[in-house]
């Protein structure tokens, strides 16, 4: 399982693309613990690309700092919902620290 550290501002986001195997059943889920109110999580855009049945496809998240001072943990799983019991085929941790303002690109 890989684990990244990233610190954000205030309004500042941060992309994180993950492959993902939805051919095969399988769907990224993710939690955050911590200061769940530090940050915000949602699917990015997808970029319309043509590729092989059954090949893997990259997918965007993207993650917002929200609150100064928070620190958050957010951990992706790639599950099959069809089996809540079977473990993670794949994990991604990124802890993020929210500073004061937003930073300059």
């Amino acid at each position: 399982m890989e684990v990244r550290r990233v610190a954000l501002g205030v309004g500042e986001s941060y992309e994180l693309r993950l492959t993902g195997r939805g051919a095969r059943g399988y769907v990224w889920t993710w939690q955050v613990t911590g200061d769940a109110d530090a940050v915000s999580v949602s699917e990015g855009p997808s970029a319309p690309v043509e590729v092989l049945p059954g090949a893997p496809v990259e997918r965007t998240y993207v993650v917002r700092g929200r609150c100064p001072g928070g620190r958050a943990r957010i951990r992706f799983a790639q599950l099959r919902p069809p089996y809540p019991e079977e473990a993670p085929y794949d994990e991604f941790v990124l802890e993020v620290e929210v500073t004061g303002a937003a930073t300059a690109p």
